[in-house]
Protein backbone atom coordinates (compact mmCIF):
# COMPACT_ATOMS: atom_id res chain seq x y z
CA UNK A 1 0.00 0.00 0.00
CA UNK A 2 1.35 3.27 -0.40
CA UNK A 3 0.46 6.11 1.17
CA UNK A 4 2.09 9.61 1.72
CA UNK A 5 2.70 11.53 4.74
CA UNK A 6 0.45 15.09 5.29
CA UNK A 7 0.85 17.31 8.08
CA UNK A 8 -0.96 20.42 8.11
CA UNK A 9 2.32 22.22 8.15
CA UNK A 10 2.93 20.35 4.24
CA UNK A 11 -0.04 22.49 2.83
CA UNK A 12 0.47 25.73 1.05
CA UNK A 13 -1.01 29.13 2.35
CA UNK A 14 -4.68 28.49 2.65
CA UNK A 15 -4.97 31.84 0.11
CA UNK A 16 -3.89 29.21 -2.45
CA UNK A 17 -4.05 26.02 -0.61
CA UNK A 18 -6.35 23.00 0.03
CA UNK A 19 -9.67 22.21 1.25
CA UNK A 20 -7.54 20.39 4.68
CA UNK A 21 -5.98 23.54 5.59
CA UNK A 22 -8.67 25.36 5.30
CA UNK A 23 -10.67 23.24 7.69
CA UNK A 24 -8.39 22.99 10.24
CA UNK A 25 -8.56 26.62 10.67
CA UNK A 26 -12.28 26.80 10.45
CA UNK A 27 -12.11 23.83 13.24
CA UNK A 28 -14.13 20.95 11.47
CA UNK A 29 -12.80 17.85 9.44
CA UNK A 30 -12.54 17.51 6.26
CA UNK A 31 -12.80 14.20 4.07
CA UNK A 32 -13.91 11.92 1.85
CA UNK A 33 -15.05 8.14 1.71
CA UNK A 34 -12.15 6.26 -0.30
CA UNK A 35 -11.48 2.71 -1.76
CA UNK A 36 -8.31 0.63 -0.22
CA UNK A 37 -8.14 -0.69 -3.44
CA UNK A 38 -7.25 2.19 -4.75
CA UNK A 39 -4.06 2.72 -2.65
CA UNK A 40 -2.01 0.66 -5.40
CA UNK A 41 -1.93 4.42 -6.85
CA UNK A 42 0.32 7.01 -6.03
CA UNK A 43 -1.83 9.82 -7.31
CA UNK A 44 -4.92 8.90 -5.85
CA UNK A 45 -3.25 8.47 -2.47
CA UNK A 46 -1.37 11.94 -2.74
CA UNK A 47 -4.60 13.52 -2.71
CA UNK A 48 -6.46 11.43 -0.04
CA UNK A 49 -3.40 13.08 1.85
CA UNK A 50 -3.43 16.31 0.65
CA UNK A 51 -6.96 17.38 0.50
CA UNK A 52 -8.45 15.64 3.40
CA UNK A 53 -8.08 15.21 7.10
CA UNK A 54 -10.78 12.63 7.64
CA UNK A 55 -11.11 9.44 5.55
CA UNK A 56 -14.41 6.74 5.83
CA UNK A 57 -14.03 3.58 4.05
CA UNK A 58 -16.86 4.03 1.11
CA UNK A 59 -17.45 0.27 1.11
CA UNK A 60 -15.00 -1.69 2.85
CA UNK A 61 -16.72 -2.12 6.53
CA UNK A 62 -20.31 -2.81 4.38
CA UNK A 63 -21.42 -6.10 5.33
CA UNK A 64 -20.87 -7.63 2.06
CA UNK A 65 -17.27 -6.49 2.40
CA UNK A 66 -16.25 -7.20 5.86
CA UNK A 67 -18.12 -10.76 6.36
CA UNK A 68 -17.84 -12.74 3.92
CA UNK A 69 -19.53 -15.73 5.26
CA UNK A 70 -21.29 -16.16 8.52
CA UNK A 71 -18.20 -17.14 10.57
CA UNK A 72 -15.33 -14.95 8.58
CA UNK A 73 -14.76 -11.27 9.16
CA UNK A 74 -12.14 -9.74 6.87
CA UNK A 75 -11.02 -6.83 8.45
CA UNK A 76 -7.87 -6.23 5.97
CA UNK A 77 -9.31 -3.49 3.70
CA UNK A 78 -10.93 -1.61 6.59
CA UNK A 79 -7.37 -1.87 8.51
CA UNK A 80 -5.74 -0.39 5.30
CA UNK A 81 -8.08 2.77 5.51
CA UNK A 82 -7.27 2.68 9.37
CA UNK A 83 -2.90 2.83 8.21
CA UNK A 84 -3.29 5.13 5.69
CA UNK A 85 -4.90 7.61 8.17
CA UNK A 86 -2.25 7.39 10.64
CA UNK A 87 0.50 8.20 8.26
CA UNK A 88 -1.55 10.96 7.08
CA UNK A 89 -2.29 12.15 10.37
CA UNK A 90 -6.26 11.85 9.80
CA UNK A 91 -8.88 10.68 11.27
CA UNK A 92 -11.41 7.36 10.44
CA UNK A 93 -15.21 7.63 10.33
CA UNK A 94 -16.93 3.95 10.16
CA UNK A 95 -19.15 3.35 7.93
CA UNK A 96 -22.09 1.09 8.22
CA UNK A 97 -22.60 -1.06 10.88
CA UNK A 98 -26.09 -2.41 9.58
CA UNK A 99 -28.44 -1.70 6.56
CA UNK A 100 -30.78 -2.82 4.47
CA UNK A 101 -28.30 -2.83 1.15
CA UNK A 102 -25.06 -3.93 0.75
CA UNK A 103 -25.60 -6.99 2.30
CA UNK A 104 -23.76 -10.85 1.75
CA UNK A 105 -25.64 -13.50 -0.39
CA UNK A 106 -25.26 -15.92 2.17
CA UNK A 107 -26.84 -13.66 5.10
CA UNK A 108 -30.07 -12.25 2.38
CA UNK A 109 -30.87 -15.92 1.29
CA UNK A 110 -30.54 -17.45 4.44
CA UNK A 111 -33.68 -18.69 6.21
CA UNK A 112 -33.31 -17.05 9.94
CA UNK A 113 -35.56 -17.04 12.72
CA UNK A 114 -35.48 -13.48 14.24
CA UNK A 115 -33.67 -14.46 17.44
CA UNK A 116 -30.94 -16.01 15.58
CA UNK A 117 -30.48 -12.76 13.27
CA UNK A 118 -30.86 -10.76 16.27
CA UNK A 119 -27.54 -12.68 17.89
CA UNK A 120 -26.09 -12.72 14.54
CA UNK A 121 -26.57 -8.61 14.08
CA UNK A 122 -25.20 -8.16 17.81
CA UNK A 123 -22.20 -9.96 17.62
CA UNK A 124 -21.60 -7.95 13.95
CA UNK A 125 -21.66 -5.04 15.83
CA UNK A 126 -19.48 -6.23 19.01
CA UNK A 127 -16.86 -7.59 16.60
CA UNK A 128 -16.26 -4.93 14.24
CA UNK A 129 -17.06 -2.02 16.19
CA UNK A 130 -15.04 -3.42 18.89
CA UNK A 131 -12.13 -4.40 16.35
CA UNK A 132 -11.64 -0.93 15.69
CA UNK A 133 -12.08 0.46 19.14
CA UNK A 134 -9.88 3.33 19.56
CA UNK A 135 -8.99 3.48 15.35
CA UNK A 136 -12.77 5.21 14.33
CA UNK A 137 -13.85 8.11 16.50
CA UNK A 138 -17.45 8.30 14.61
CA UNK A 139 -19.58 5.28 13.69
CA UNK A 140 -22.66 5.37 11.05
CA UNK A 141 -24.71 2.93 13.19
CA UNK A 142 -27.32 2.41 10.79
CA UNK A 143 -28.33 3.91 7.10
CA UNK A 144 -31.60 4.74 5.51
CA UNK A 145 -34.48 3.34 8.02
CA UNK A 146 -37.25 5.23 6.64
CA UNK A 147 -38.88 4.01 3.48
CA UNK A 148 -38.51 6.00 -0.16
CA UNK A 149 -41.20 8.15 -1.30
CA UNK A 150 -43.28 10.82 0.62
CA UNK A 151 -45.03 8.29 3.71
CA UNK A 152 -42.01 8.40 6.44
CA UNK A 153 -43.25 5.19 7.39
CA UNK A 154 -40.38 2.44 7.97
CA UNK A 155 -38.38 0.63 5.38
CA UNK A 156 -39.24 -3.03 5.18
CA UNK A 157 -35.92 -4.88 5.60
CA UNK A 158 -34.36 -8.01 6.83
CA UNK A 159 -33.54 -6.11 10.29
CA UNK A 160 -36.89 -4.65 10.30
CA UNK A 161 -39.48 -7.23 9.28
CA UNK A 162 -38.28 -9.62 6.53
CA UNK A 163 -37.70 -11.36 9.78
CA UNK A 164 -36.75 -8.37 11.29
CA UNK A 165 -34.84 -9.00 15.15
CA UNK A 166 -37.66 -9.40 16.84
CA UNK A 167 -39.27 -5.70 16.78
CA UNK A 168 -41.10 -5.65 13.74
CA UNK A 169 -44.06 -3.32 13.77
CA UNK A 170 -42.38 -1.38 16.69
CA UNK A 171 -41.26 1.57 14.41
CA UNK A 172 -37.90 2.46 15.24
CA UNK A 173 -37.14 -0.18 18.05
CA UNK A 174 -34.73 -1.71 16.50
CA UNK A 175 -32.92 1.17 15.37
CA UNK A 176 -32.90 2.11 19.20
CA UNK A 177 -31.55 -1.55 20.33
CA UNK A 178 -28.69 -1.22 17.87
CA UNK A 179 -27.40 2.38 19.48
CA UNK A 180 -27.24 0.39 22.12
CA UNK A 181 -25.00 -2.55 21.23
CA UNK A 182 -22.94 0.28 19.43
CA UNK A 183 -22.33 2.06 22.51
CA UNK A 184 -21.30 -1.02 24.75
CA UNK A 185 -19.14 -2.40 21.95
CA UNK A 186 -17.26 1.12 21.20
CA UNK A 187 -18.25 3.48 24.62
CA UNK A 188 -15.43 6.21 23.21
CA UNK A 189 -16.63 6.29 19.45
CA UNK A 190 -19.50 8.85 18.56
CA UNK A 191 -22.69 7.06 16.68
CA UNK A 192 -24.55 8.81 14.28
CA UNK A 193 -27.76 8.00 12.01
CA UNK A 194 -27.13 7.95 8.62
CA UNK A 195 -29.67 9.48 6.18
CA UNK A 196 -30.37 11.83 3.07
CA UNK A 197 -32.81 14.13 4.45
CA UNK A 198 -33.29 15.13 0.56
CA UNK A 199 -34.83 12.01 -0.39
CA UNK A 200 -38.04 13.91 0.73
CA UNK A 201 -39.67 16.00 3.40
CA UNK A 202 -40.90 13.14 5.28
CA UNK A 203 -37.77 11.61 5.40
CA UNK A 204 -36.16 14.96 6.99
CA UNK A 205 -39.32 14.85 9.27
CA UNK A 206 -39.20 11.44 10.29
CA UNK A 207 -35.49 11.76 11.16
CA UNK A 208 -35.60 14.75 12.98
CA UNK A 209 -38.36 12.69 15.62
CA UNK A 210 -36.56 9.87 15.67
CA UNK A 211 -33.28 11.81 17.30
CA UNK A 212 -35.36 13.84 18.90
CA UNK A 213 -37.15 10.76 20.46
CA UNK A 214 -34.18 9.07 21.16
CA UNK A 215 -32.46 11.77 23.07
CA UNK A 216 -35.59 12.12 25.13
CA UNK A 217 -35.66 8.77 26.14
CA UNK A 218 -31.57 8.38 26.74
CA UNK A 219 -30.69 6.48 23.59
CA UNK A 220 -26.61 7.03 22.85
CA UNK A 221 -27.28 8.81 19.74
CA UNK A 222 -24.52 11.81 19.44
CA UNK A 223 -25.07 13.01 16.22
CA UNK A 224 -26.70 13.45 12.59
CA UNK A 225 -25.21 12.09 9.41
CA UNK A 226 -26.44 13.96 6.41
CA UNK A 227 -26.14 12.07 3.37
CA UNK A 228 -26.48 14.92 0.99
CA UNK A 229 -26.18 13.31 -2.76
CA UNK A 230 -27.16 16.76 -4.50
CA UNK A 231 -27.70 17.94 -8.29
CA UNK A 232 -27.90 20.98 -9.84
CA UNK A 233 -31.51 20.94 -9.54
CA UNK A 234 -31.02 21.14 -6.24
CA UNK A 235 -33.52 23.56 -4.00
CA UNK A 236 -30.52 25.66 -1.69
CA UNK A 237 -33.37 27.04 0.89
CA UNK A 238 -35.11 24.30 1.43
CA UNK A 239 -31.96 22.50 2.02
CA UNK A 240 -30.60 24.85 4.65
CA UNK A 241 -33.72 25.18 6.31
CA UNK A 242 -33.17 21.61 7.24
CA UNK A 243 -29.96 22.03 8.47
CA UNK A 244 -31.04 24.72 10.45
CA UNK A 245 -34.01 21.93 11.89
CA UNK A 246 -31.28 19.02 12.64
CA UNK A 247 -28.96 21.78 14.36
CA UNK A 248 -31.19 22.36 16.19
CA UNK A 249 -31.54 19.11 17.96
CA UNK A 250 -28.31 20.11 19.42
CA UNK A 251 -26.28 17.09 18.52
CA UNK A 252 -23.60 16.93 15.99
CA UNK A 253 -23.98 16.72 12.75
CA UNK A 254 -21.67 15.66 9.95
CA UNK A 255 -22.24 16.03 5.95
CA UNK A 256 -21.26 12.47 5.49
CA UNK A 257 -21.84 12.17 1.60
CA UNK A 258 -21.88 15.19 -0.34
CA UNK A 259 -21.37 14.83 -3.66
CA UNK A 260 -23.20 17.76 -6.81
CA UNK A 261 -23.84 15.78 -9.73
CA UNK A 262 -23.67 17.45 -13.31
CA UNK A 263 -25.86 15.69 -16.00
CA UNK A 264 -24.08 13.94 -19.03
CA UNK A 265 -25.00 13.44 -22.52
CA UNK A 266 -24.48 9.68 -24.30
CA UNK A 267 -21.29 10.85 -26.05
CA UNK A 268 -19.48 12.03 -22.52
CA UNK A 269 -18.83 15.62 -23.68
CA UNK A 270 -16.84 17.50 -20.99
CA UNK A 271 -19.12 19.28 -18.64
CA UNK A 272 -19.32 22.53 -19.61
CA UNK A 273 -18.14 25.91 -17.77
CA UNK A 274 -21.76 26.67 -16.65
CA UNK A 275 -22.78 23.43 -14.93
CA UNK A 276 -19.36 23.85 -13.18
CA UNK A 277 -20.04 27.28 -11.60
CA UNK A 278 -23.32 26.33 -10.69
CA UNK A 279 -21.76 23.15 -9.00
CA UNK A 280 -19.32 25.15 -7.37
CA UNK A 281 -22.15 27.30 -6.34
CA UNK A 282 -23.92 24.50 -4.56
CA UNK A 283 -21.11 23.30 -2.78
CA UNK A 284 -20.49 26.82 -1.41
CA UNK A 285 -23.70 27.40 0.09
CA UNK A 286 -23.81 23.56 1.68
CA UNK A 287 -20.74 24.49 3.35
CA UNK A 288 -21.42 27.85 4.33
CA UNK A 289 -24.50 26.64 5.63
CA UNK A 290 -23.76 24.05 7.90
CA UNK A 291 -20.48 25.59 9.27
CA UNK A 292 -23.13 28.50 10.23
CA UNK A 293 -24.34 26.16 12.77
CA UNK A 294 -22.19 25.17 15.79
CA UNK A 295 -22.98 21.33 15.91
CA UNK A 296 -21.60 21.04 12.32
CA UNK A 297 -18.19 19.46 12.96
CA UNK A 298 -17.12 17.24 9.93
CA UNK A 299 -18.12 17.33 6.37
CA UNK A 300 -17.24 14.87 3.38
CA UNK A 301 -17.52 14.21 0.12
CA UNK A 302 -18.92 10.36 -1.06
CA UNK A 303 -15.50 9.67 -2.93
CA UNK A 304 -12.02 11.25 -3.60
CA UNK A 305 -12.15 12.51 -7.69
CA UNK A 306 -14.20 12.21 -10.34
CA UNK A 307 -12.62 9.14 -12.03
CA UNK A 308 -13.78 6.81 -8.79
CA UNK A 309 -17.33 8.67 -7.91
CA UNK A 310 -20.21 6.09 -8.00
CA UNK A 311 -22.64 8.32 -9.47
CA UNK A 312 -21.68 7.20 -13.07
CA UNK A 313 -22.36 3.97 -12.76
CA UNK A 314 -25.13 4.31 -10.53
CA UNK A 315 -27.05 6.84 -12.78
CA UNK A 316 -26.19 4.84 -16.18
CA UNK A 317 -23.80 7.59 -17.35
CA UNK A 318 -26.84 10.28 -17.55
CA UNK A 319 -24.97 12.09 -14.77
CA UNK A 320 -21.42 12.33 -13.30
CA UNK A 321 -18.49 14.97 -12.40
CA UNK A 322 -20.01 15.29 -8.67
CA UNK A 323 -16.99 15.78 -7.12
CA UNK A 324 -14.68 18.38 -6.40
CA UNK A 325 -11.29 17.11 -8.51
CA UNK A 326 -11.66 15.95 -11.81
CA UNK A 327 -10.28 12.47 -13.34
CA UNK A 328 -6.73 13.33 -13.29
CA UNK A 329 -6.91 15.21 -9.54
CA UNK A 330 -7.04 18.47 -10.53
CA UNK A 331 -8.87 21.15 -8.57
CA UNK A 332 -12.29 22.42 -10.23
CA UNK A 333 -14.41 25.27 -9.58
CA UNK A 334 -15.99 23.83 -6.73
CA UNK A 335 -12.60 22.99 -5.16
CA UNK A 336 -12.33 26.73 -4.60
CA UNK A 337 -15.60 27.39 -3.66
CA UNK A 338 -15.65 24.87 -0.64
CA UNK A 339 -12.31 26.70 0.35
CA UNK A 340 -13.53 29.84 0.14
CA UNK A 341 -16.42 28.90 2.55
CA UNK A 342 -14.05 27.18 4.69
CA UNK A 343 -12.18 29.89 5.21
CA UNK A 344 -15.34 32.59 5.69
CA UNK A 345 -15.89 30.08 8.62
CA UNK A 346 -12.82 30.58 9.57
CA UNK A 347 -12.98 34.27 10.25
CA UNK A 348 -16.37 33.69 11.90
CA UNK A 349 -15.46 31.17 14.27
CA UNK A 350 -12.23 31.86 15.12
CA UNK A 351 -11.15 28.54 15.91
CA UNK A 352 -7.89 26.74 16.34
CA UNK A 353 -8.99 23.65 14.52
CA UNK A 354 -9.47 20.21 15.56
CA UNK A 355 -6.35 17.72 16.44
CA UNK A 356 -5.10 16.53 12.90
Amino acid sequence: MNTRVASVDDAPDVAGGTTRRAAAAAGVLFGAAVAPECFVDDAYCAAVAEHFSMIEPENALKWAAVRPSRDVFDFAPGDAVVRAARANGQRVRGHVLAWHAYNPGWLRRGRFEPSELCHMLQHHVETVAGHYAGDIFAWDVVNEVFADGASGRMRASMWYDRPGIGFAGQGTRYVEQLFRWARAAAPDALLFYNDDPSRSGSTATAMLGMVADFLHRGVPVDGVGLQLHLDLATDLPQLEDELGQFGALGVELHVTELDVAIPTDAARQPVNAHDLERQADIYRAVVAACLRLPQCTAIQTWGVDDGHSWIPTFSHDAFGAALLLDASYRRKPAYRAVADALEAAAALRGAPGPTQ
